[in-house]
């Protein structure tokens, strides 16, 4: 931007010499010529500065990436499926059934039917009417009444008057002047030089290699394991039975019972009445009857069964497979690409723009004033006071007196007279008497029995073997190419000025000036002192 602007300078320096030349060169004869000279016009080669730009070429190197193919050796694993075969040892529980027999005693009751004469006593209630006198207060009541004085505080309500003052708001309007600066815009306009540089597009060719992808398909022999189903049939022996009903004899629960013997009636002279006396209580053992159960038993039996099996046997097969193996080939391209130089141009524009002088205005404002006034008030109010006053009244009441009465009343006496009686009574002894019975039971005990089965299985074993594969990778290239700069620099020019003079001639017009130039010199020789030159 310096060297466009440097330029710029330059052009206008050229634009401007002829008249800072003309009025340079000895100003007297353009300005105060007496009218005796003569104006001559001749070309003086005036040295000028100015910036020109140079397009140069430089060599940039790039880093380009290539892929290359190589060949590696891997070392690989795969497992093969091999098949085996082993002893299996398990124990099955088996199950042995044994007959056992146990004895237990059962109490069985005995009931015994007994008979007893029991004596006792009944109390036989008689009536008697007797009379007793009693005292009863009866109630007798009496009215009286009295006068009683009372004090009541009758409310008495008096009127008083009080005066108050209270400020009273006055308002008061008043003017005053202020000053505003208000704004005022001016448009102006001016011209502005300015540089713009201008794309100039500029089409290249330039080769470069790309390692284009070739695949190539090949086959080889892979071998697989399969396995293949193989039936088979084989008798087992399978766990069986059948349910059998059994019936044996429960017996009953003893249990401890509690008999009160009969108790006995006794007349007791002091409470007039007949007491019974309980007997004494003993504890008895009691045999409860038993009763008969039903239990299924399940009888264990082995049972032959047939039944077909399926074995898979690992059978080896072999397949061909075919895959792609890329080969990079290299190949030449063409591409072409712009470059773009950009080349300063020259324009003017008119700009616009605003002024703001700021103009003083007068203004006027009104505006309000509060003055408080004092204004006197009068308010008037009650108060009440409380006069006592006398008052009577009349207060009546009741006043009861007991008076005893004599009454008279007749009431019933009952008395126990005692009476023997007799009666009979039948009751059961219960006595246990033991029996011994016998019951047989089983008892299942498992019994441990070891057994041996051949199972298959399957084992991978790994084989080691050695395959090529193709493997890539970038190699760095460094490619050349070249780029155009514009460079500046400062050039001296000659350039032809025109330049205006006054001669003098032999006019006699009494200024003093000398004719004619002596030796016809340059134009710029010596000037006489009124300034005109020949």
């Amino acid at each position: 931007m310096r060297g466009w602007i440097v330029a710029l300078a330059a052009a206008a320096a050229i634009s401007l010499a002829p008249a800072q030349a003309s009025a340079g060169y000895c100003g007297v004869a353009r300005y105060s010529c007496c009218g005796c000279c003569e104006t001559q016009c001749h070309t003086v080669m005036k040295t000028v500065h100015c910036m020109e730009y140079e397009q140069q070429e430089f060599t940039c190197y790039k880093t380009c990436w290539d892929r290359v193919c190589e060949d590696r050796t891997i070392n690989c694993v795969k497992y093969v499926p091999e098949t085996k075969t082993r002893e299996v040892c398990y124990t099955v529980c088996k199950p042995c059934w044994e007959t056992k027999t146990r004895c237990y005693t059962v109490c069985k009751p005995c009931w015994e039917t007994k008979t007893r004469e029991i004596c006792y006593t009944v109390c036989k209630p008689c009536w008697e009417t007797k009379t007793r006198c009693y005292t009863v207060c009866k109630p007798c009541w009496e009215n009286h009444s009295k006068e009683v004085c009372y004090t009541v505080c009758k409310p008495c309500w008096e009127t008083k008057t009080r005066c108050y003052t209270v400020c009273k708001p006055c308002w008061e309007t008043k003017t005053r002047n202020y000053t505003v600066c208000k704004p005022c815009w001016e448009t102006k306009t001016r011209e502005i030089c300015y540089t713009v540089c201008k794309p100039c597009w500029e089409t290249k060719t330039r080769e470069y290699t790309v390692c284009k992808p070739c695949w190539e398909t090949k086959s080889r022999e892979i071998c697989y394991n399969v396995l293949v189903p193989s039936t088979y049939t084989k008798t087992i022996q399978v766990p069986s039975g059948h349910w059998e009903t059994e019936t044996y004899e429960v017996p009953g629960p003893v249990i401890h019972k509690c008999v009160r013997e009969p108790g006995t009636w006794t007349y007791d002279a002091c409470g007039c009445k007949c007491c019974y006396t309980p007997g004494c209580c003993h504890s008895e053992c009691v045999q409860c009857p038993g009763h008969t159960c039903c239990k299924k038993r399940w009888v264990p039996c082995c049972v032959d069964k047939e039944i077909c099996c399926t074995k898979w046997c690992c059978e080896q097969r072999t397949k061909t497979c075919c895959y792609k193996v890329c080969h990079m080939v290299p190949e030449t391209r063409t591409c072409c690409y712009k470059v773009c130089k950009m080349v300063p141009e020259q324009r003017t524009r008119t700009c616009c723009y605003k002024v703001c002088h700021m103009v003083p205005e007068q203004r006027t404002c009104c505006y309000k004033v509060c003055h408080m006034v004092p204004e006197q008030r009068t308010c008037c109010y009650k108060v009440c006071k409380m006069v006592p006053e006398q008052r009577t009244r009349t207060v009546c009441w009741k006043t009861c007196k007991m008076v005893p009465e004599q009454r008279t009343c007749c009431y019933k006496v009952c008395k126990m007279v005692p009476e023997q009686w007799t009666r009979t009574c039948c009751y059961k002894v219960c006595h246990m008497v033991p029996e011994q019975r016998t019951c047989c039971y089983k008892v299942c005990h498992m019994v441990p029995e070891q057994r041996t089965r051949t199972v298959c299985y399957t084992v991978c074993k790994p084989v080691c073997y050695t395959r090529t594969i193709q493997v890539s990778k970038c190699v760095p290239r460094c490619v050349p190419y070249t780029v155009t700069r514009c460079v500046p620099h400062c050039v001296c020019k000659q350039v032809p000025v025109t330049v205006t003079t006054c001669c003098p001639s032999s006019c006699g017009c009494g200024c003093g000036c000398e004719g004619g130039n002596e030796g016809g010199s340059d134009s710029e020789g010596s000037s006489s002192g009124c300034g005109c030159n020949k």
